[in-house]
């Protein structure tokens, strides 16, 4: 069953996304990002550029070639997911379920301090019990 980390708290949901990519990227981690629009994608790809180059996360799209030998993939269509290579790490950078989580060994949820984020944490996360999945929950307010 997939291991899900609800990671709250975040001051900057975008920052703490890019910090937590940080981390597991330097793992050798790879990990698909979902997000809901292009709009997101785009909002997060900007970031993952603009990032201190001695700390730059190699990305790219899901359609793009080099998705295999990419660490971090984002998507943001069902279909896209078909696209992406095999990953044990699914982080959510969307309001909604990811659809086909429950084929990732792990789903990581970053949510910050805004209310309407709040809200939509608070309902996938009682999706997510409801439907049996254990949760890890962890305060990230001074960083991750």
């Amino acid at each position: 069953m997939t291991q899900i980390a609800f990671l709250h708290g975040a001051a900057d949901r975008l920052q703490a996304v890019g910090d937590w990519l940080q981390r597991h990227c330097h793992d050798n981690a790879a990990v698909i990002v979902y997000t809901a629009t292009d709009a997101q994608s785009e909002l997060l790809d900007h970031a993952l550029w603009s990032a201190c180059p001695s700390s730059f996360i190699p990305h790219c799209r899901a359609d793009d070639p080099l998705a295999a030998m990419t660490p971090v993939v984002i998507v943001n269509r069902l279909d896209q997911l078909d696209l992406a290579p095999h990953s044990a790490y699914l982080l959510n950078f969307s309001a909604e379920i990811p659809p086909g989580f429950e084929c990732f060994q792990h789903l990581i949820e970053i949510v910050s301090i805004d209310e309407l984020d709040k809200q939509a944490g608070r309902e996938r996360f009682r999706y997510y019990r409801e439907h049996g999945h254990s949760i890890l929950s962890q305060d990230i307010s001074l960083g991750i």
